[in-house]
């Protein structure tokens, strides 16, 4: 099977945002009552400042990590250089972490700590990598769990170990090695129980390789994942892989069993010729449609209520993704949540039945229902939007389906680091705002405020920014994917952001964009948000409502679109021009049908009460020179 080539492109605006950081003097509020707007504006200013204040000191620690994982290639020269730098990615977003550190969340889900920069276990139920890492090196293991350099290089001899005998250059090969290097078992062989979530720890090693991280510090250097060959094709569905190569100018397309889907852009299953089934790989939910059904092991839940649901209760893992859901599945935690959400990309999986009985907020378990979000506490990188987005959106469908729980009645106040108890009339809290607690997430980094805005998208009018590009890269992500949505510009085009040229604020997304020389096709450039995924990105109120941003060509005749995620398909706006080196401000009316054409399953008409951005577009004559295009503040207005 034949996917992936040079030929067409589109640059993916994702998810690497730690949501939280929002840029200063953000109006994320507007459309609360007048009489609120002096508090919450406080709120905004205080936690820019303290993610400001964070991202100071989170750069400071992480100079000193791009000279050891040099030095640890050098050590073990058959690891492919990048694959460190994302381990630590994944498992610790390049903060060493200490479990004696946690304070109240030590012991949060009674889930093994993770040590060090590398993220490694230390047993009590995982596999004992620091012990086994001390042993190859021949170093205390207090070291190898408080040491950044001795961490990284621990985690170098561990993966080196899985990779004796197999060709790293080979997708599959890594892809196994890291499966297995995981750690999420006490024997290294595992079992099919936790299958999953050993390819979910190798995916996101993967994927962010494939993205390439440039962020507060952070580099993961880019190298374009062969996703076909790294997993096979069932697993990739199920892993909901969204990067999958196109040869488009061949047309090739689609497989018999698989093909693109054209809005989301992943690859998905559809009903083979050769065994007349019903495609259906993806395990999905039969709660919530968007999210994957992976079951808790059945000694971590009750099956039955003796409650009837009222309450939301979030959670932040300390912990990964994939390790929260091996620990679910584990007979021993004796602990769950009905829902776990994936911080790069905002996937969702289910592991406890709504109307059974998860364990997760102690004497509150009985009528709630819980949420964990990947991540640390204390670290806000954590926090992206598209997990901020998914997060919403399933709570949404909770407020939609039992009536004691309304989406007004979220708390929307300011985070804090402590227990702080709030009344049971506050319907969607955090686990440090219910009675009888000990733990304290989602924490001082958690946006309350964002997230009610999230939950209550017609609220009121007002602006809504679904991007500034300030602190960090936001709903948009810095590399480029490649499908058949983009033609004409080479896979060298890239996205990133930068503060050197803005319209507002400090920073915006540049946009580079460079010619195929293969092909004559003229530029159409698809800029996706939220990974493509409608179930990813913000809620938009269609009522007297617009979507635009700025925008700055450095080139003449180029122009500009969006697309929205209407009721019934993709909609797609008419083109406005833009004139060269100079900041334009460009709009579309969600209301005007004359604004509109059809895309994918569109009928060329906004007719729903709320709408999603889907992508934006840039479109150029072909022509052999290079184009920057820079975005800035990217809005809904209402």
């Amino acid at each position: 099977m034949k996917i992936r080539n040079s030929h067409g492109a589109v640059l993916l605006l994702s998810t690497a945002l730690a949501a939280a950081g929002a840029s200063a003097g953000e109006s994320r509020i507007a459309q609360w009552d007048a009489g609120d707007d002096l508090a919450a504006a406080k709120q905004e200013a205080a936690m820019d400042e303290r993610l400001r204040n964070e991202e100071v000191r989170l750069r400071a620690e992480r100079a000193a990590y791009p000279a050891y994982f040099k030095r640890a290639y050098a050590a073990y020269p058959q690891l492919p250089r990048g694959t460190l730098e994302a381990i630590a990615y994944v498992q610790s977003r390049w903060q060493n972490v200490r479990a004696d550190e946690s304070g109240a969340m030590a012991d949060h889900g009674h889930m093994p700590a993770a040590h060090g920069v590398m993220g490694l276990y230390a047993g009590d139920g995982f596999a004992d990598q620091v012990g086994e890492a001390a042993g190859l090196l021949g170093v205390p293991a207090e070291r190898v769990r408080l040491d950044p350099a001795t961490s990284i290089m621990a985690a170098a001899a561990l993966l080196d170990r899985q990779l004796r005998g197999h060709d790293a250059r080979d997708p599959a090969a890594l892809a196994s090695a890291l499966a297995r290097y995981a750690g999420f078992s006490a024997s290294p062989a595992g079992g099919a129980i936790d299958d999953y979530a050993r390819a979910s720890f190798a995916f996101d090693v993967l994927l962010a390789q494939d993205r390439g991280i440039d962020e507060k510090g952070m580099v993961v250097p880019q190298k374009a994942v062969e996703w076909e060959r790294a997993f096979d094709l069932d697993m990739l569905v199920r892993l909901q892989a969204p990067f999958v190569r196109l040869d488009v100018e061949g047309d090739r397309i689609e497989v018999d069993g698989y093909a693109i889907d054209p809005v989301s852009e992943q690859l998905v299953r559809t009903p083979s010729k050769k065994d007349g089934g019903d495609g259906s790989v993806r395990a999905q939910s039969t709660d919530y449609g968007p999210a994957i059904w992976n079951p808790a092991h059945s000694t971590n839940y009750n099956a039955s209520r003796s409650a009837a649901v009222s309450a939301v209760t979030l959670h932040t893992a300390q912990g990964s993704y994939a390790g929260t859901i091996s620990w679910f599945k584990n007979s021993a935690a004796n602990v769950s949540a009905h829902y776990v959400i994936r911080s790069s990309d905002g996937q969702v999986t289910q592991m406890v039945r709504n109307a059974h009985t998860a364990w997760h907020v102690r004497n509150q378990n009985s009528y709630t229902l819980g949420i964990e979000h990947e991540g640390y506490v204390n670290n806000s990188s954590w926090y992206t939007s598209a997990m901020y987005n998914a997060s919403a959106a399933l709570v949404r469908n909770f407020c939609s389906k039992y009536s004691a729980i309304t989406c007004s009645s979220a708390y929307k106040g300011a985070p804090s680091s402590g227990i702080n108890v709030l009344p049971t009339s506050v319907k969607i809290k955090g686990h440090q705002h219910f009675s009888g607690q000990t733990h304290t997430d989602p924490g001082i980094n958690w946006n309350w405020a964002s997230y009610y805005n999230l939950l209550n998208p017609g609220s009121g009018g007002g602006t809504k920014y679904l991007d500034r590009f300030e602190s960090s890269v936001g709903h948009f992500n810095t590399s480029p994917a490649y499908s058949g949505s983009t033609t004409g510009i080479s896979t060298a085009s890239t996205a990133t952001r930068t503060c050197t040229t803005r319209r507002n604020g400090s920073c915006s997304l540049r946009v580079l964009l460079k010619d195929n020389p293969n092909t004559s096709a003229s530029w159409a450039v698809r800029l996706l948000s939220g990974s493509g995924n409608p179930g990813s990105n913000v809620a938009l109120s269609r009522a007297n409502g617009s979507v635009g941003f700025w925008v700055f060509a450095g080139g003449s005749g180029m122009s500009v679109g969006v697309g929205i995620d209407d009721s019934d398909g993709t909609e797609r706006s008419v083109s406005r021009s833009i004139p060269a080196n100079t900041w334009t401000y460009v709009s579309w009316s969600l209301t005007d049908a004359n604004q509109w054409n059809a895309w994918v399953g569109g009928n060329g008409a906004i007719s729903a009460s709320s709408v999603k951005l889907d992508a934006i577009w840039l479109y150029h004559a072909n022509t052999s020179y290079d184009i920057n295009v820079y975005i800035d503040d990217v809005q809904a207005r209402n």
